[in-house]
């Protein structure tokens, strides 16, 4: 029984770890997002100034 319950804590462990992975890429994801957004924004405003 005692080997049961410490291979759940570990996988339970091992599964914290993934989201807290998981959850860092996805802020990354969403500022790569922004940034892309932005410099495109840029690209539109120096396009139109050319006329």
């Amino acid at each position: 029984m005692t080997w049961i319950l410490l291979a759940a804590g570990l996988c339970l462990a091992g599964l914290a770890v993934l989201a807290v992975a998981v959850a860092r890429v996805v802020v990354a994801a969403r500022a790569l997002n922004q940034q892309i957004a932005h410099v495109n924004q840029q690209f539109r405003v120096k396009e139109d100034a050319k006329g």
